[in-house]
Order: C-alpha cells, then sequence, then structure tokens
C-alpha cells in the first residue's frame, strides 16, 4: 500500500522531535552543573543527583524514539517495539524523576510536569500512530 502524503509530513515531525530529544539528552549529560547551581540551584541538585541507570534508561528512551521515527519514515513495522520501547523508558524516567526526587517542590507542580506530560503524550502518539499505519499495512 502507498503512503499518504500526510504519513510521510507526520513520520518527519516524529524524526525531527526525536532529534531534539537527542541534542536535549547530549546538551543536559554535558551541562556544567556549577553553572548551573548558580542560576538553578535545586535543578542542579538534581541532575547531580541523577543515578546512571536513569541517565542509561534516558538514552534509550530519545534512540528508541529517534530509531521508532526512522524506521516509521522507512516503513518498516519495526517502528512500533521501537516507539513502545522508548514509552516505556519515558514512564521510567519521569516516574523516577517524580518519585524520588524534590522536583515538584522545588520547581512547582506546573512547571515540573507540563513538559514531561507533553513528552508522555507524543510518546503515546508516536506509538499509536505506528501501530495504526501497520495495522493499515502503510508499513511492514
Amino acid at each position: 500500500m502507498s503512503a499518504p502524503r500526510s504519513f510521510i509530513l507526520i513520520a518527519i515531525a516524529f524524526l525531527l522531535w526525536n532529534l531534539m530529544g537527542i541534542a536535549s539528552f547530549v546538551m543536559q549529560y554535558l551541562m556544567d552543573l556549577n553553572a548551573l547551581a548558580r542560576t538553578d540551584p535545586g535543578g542542579a541538585k538534581i541532575f547531580a543527583a541523577m543515578p546512571a541507570w536513569l541517565w542509561l534508561d534516558y538514552g534509550i528512551a530519545v534512540l528508541a524514539g529517534f530509531g521508532g521515527a526512522l524506521f516509521l519514515l522507512l516503513r518498516k513495522r519495526v517502528a512500533v517495539p521501537l516507539f513502545l520501547l522508548s514509552l516505556i523508558a519515558v514512564v521510567v524516567q519521569f516516574g523516577y524523576v517524580f518519585v524520588a526526587t524534590p522536583v515538584i517542590a522545588i520547581k512547582g507542580v506546573v512547571v515540573a510536569t507540563a513538559f514531561p506530560i507533553l513528552i508522555f503524550v507524543i510518546a503515546i502518539v508516536q506509538w499509536r500512530y505506528a501501530t495504526a499505519q501497520r495495522a493499515k499495512g502503510v508499513i511492514n
């Protein structure tokens, strides 16, 4: 089955979103915590205490999302499990952040949750879209 034009545009949008996720990961991993502490001491404290396994999970989330978007664009069914893996990693990442850190007390509920909720919703949309396209036979 041929892919509708909207499919290509959506797949490219997903790819760009996930590239921004990779860029965010790299910037956060390489950030200068001393400089951050001068402007956001609470945020610096949270980042400094981030365990290695959580960085790994974050990396899995962004790389699986990127892979999912790339394979969606290439119309390969492996996009579906990659998007699911990314979604699971997002849930683990933010679950830890909200349960094990004082981020809400430090930043406030709206600031602390707005972007993570957006990331979670987009991860669900990507997975569901890929699943629907596989069911339609657009990806195989």
